[in-house]
């Protein structure tokens, strides 16, 4: 593990680069949803299928950052990254040109198995050179920034609408991954030494993860992750479809209001970031599951009784918030105390809250593509395993343990003995 003295000097353009890697994911799954539904009669697809181009590629995003963490672990980060944004890029434009909705699926799902790679980068190498508080603030930015492009996706694609397809909205994703894979190419050096690389290949990887598994904190962080984030992209599943079919909304009006729920989760992802590292991470956690939580309940309640669409949009608001507000210190109690798994323990989280995503996204539009009550059943389900975690893994306040050079060595004798 690289100490204080000797990590890697972090300037600006690097810092920089490392949260743009964020946009992949956020923008990935947002920028085409305002058009789903235009999408979905083009196609002549069912909602469920149409529904599953999102599922696809959210599982692309948590099968894909399994694959790149370790691999980045064992490999460095540049290369990985390289041709994980080479291949976002052409699978973007595999998309646009998809002529039914099951090649668009198939394209989609490579699409988030390369966009995993810069998610994975962006988190591991900002272990590599960050720490302590440092690592806190640099999580919290990050949530920000995914904040800021659920922003720009939306209210660009509808925008777009106005001048494109949906297929031209594919294509700006291949632009955005050709420019950032220039940034890339241009900006990124090796942040993982030699020397602090793992060895082993998949015996070692798998010991790595026993390791991490093992830590109660640290499942703990990865459940809350999961299941906030699956109630997350329930919201994205069902909302394009809830606020425009049963609510009346234009795309252009839809991304307005995606645009004001997504200003709330930067803004409480800013804030739940500087609360984590001055306040509780622990009280964080319950303040942000709680505020997820009283969103959930609304969409439940209009679901029952038919509120009015100001309550959906509050819901969502908070549920988003809350969100957001949870997300730093997850991301923090899951990665602080492994420097030398950084990308395993990455993709472990990631398969979580992607995972656990594209579980819960198809499931809003069983009873209907605009119905309310699915969501807010799939939404108050998420959280109350949120809660549940919370209350069994995460003690009254996590104590930190770095994790000591000997269990590498630990786990290095393991797989020696293994083999003999």
């Amino acid at each position: 593990m690289a100490s204080p003295t000797t990590s890697p000097p972090v300037g600006r353009a690097l810092a920089t680069l490392l949260m743009l890697l964020t946009v992949f994911g956020p923008i990935s799954m947002d920028l085409y949803l305002p058009v789903l539904p235009a999408l979905t009669a083009e196609l002549g697809a069912s909602t469920p299928a149409a529904q599953l181009t999102l599922t696809a590629c959210l599982i692309g995003l948590a099968a894909g950052q399994v694959i790149a963490g370790p691999l980045s672990d064992r490999f460095g980060r540049r290369t990985p990254l390289l041709i994980g944004i080479a291949t976002y890029a052409a699978a973007s434009a595999l998309c646009a040109i998809s002529p039914t909705v099951e090649t668009l699926v198939i394209a989609r799902l490579v699409q988030g198995l390369a966009g995993a790679v810069g998610i994975v980068i962006a988190q591991a190498a900002g272990r590599d050179v960050y720490e302590g508080p440092a690592l806190i603030r640099y999580y919290g930015r990050l949530t920000v920034l995914g904040g800021l492009a659920a922003i720009v996706g939306p209210v660009i694609g509808g925008q777009l609408a106005r001048l494109s397809d949906w297929r031209g909205l594919f294509l700006f994703l291949a632009g955005i991954g050709t420019a950032l894979l220039l940034a890339s190419a241009a900006l990124f050096r090796e942040t993982l030494p030699s020397k602090s690389r793992t060895s082993g290949g998949l015996v070692q990887s798998a010991l790595d993860i026993r390791t991490l598994l093992t830590d109660r904190l640290f499942v703990g962080a990865v459940l809350i992750c999961g299941f906030t984030y699956a109630a997350l992209f329930a919201y994205l599943s069902g909302a394009t479809y809830l606020l425009q079919e049963t609510y009346g909304l234009s795309p252009q009006g839809y991304s307005v209001a995606f645009a004001a729920n997504s200003a709330g989760f930067m803004l409480f992802g800013f804030l739940g970031g500087r609360s984590a590292e001055h306040w509780s991470e622990r009280g964080t956690l319950i303040v942000g599951v709680t505020i997820s939580g009283l969103g959930a309940l609304g969409l439940l309640a209009t679901g029952l009784l038919g509120l009015p669409l100001v309550v959906v949009l509050a819901s969502l608001f908070a549920l988003a918030s809350g969100v957001a507000f949870a997300s730093p210190p997850t991301t923090s109690l899951a990665l602080a105390d492994y420097p030398q798994l950084a990308g395993t323990a990455s993709s472990v989280l990631g398969l979580a809250r992607f995972g656990l995503g594209g579980i819960a996204a198809p499931l809003v539009g069983l009873d209907g593509s605009g119905a309310v009550l699915p969501l807010g059943i799939v939404t108050v389900t998420s959280l109350l395993l949120a809660a549940a975690a919370l209350a069994a893994f995460v003690g009254r306040e996590p104590r930190r343990h770095p994790v000591d050079p000997a269990v590498r060595l630990s786990t290095d004798t393991i797989r020696v003995v293994t083999s003999e």
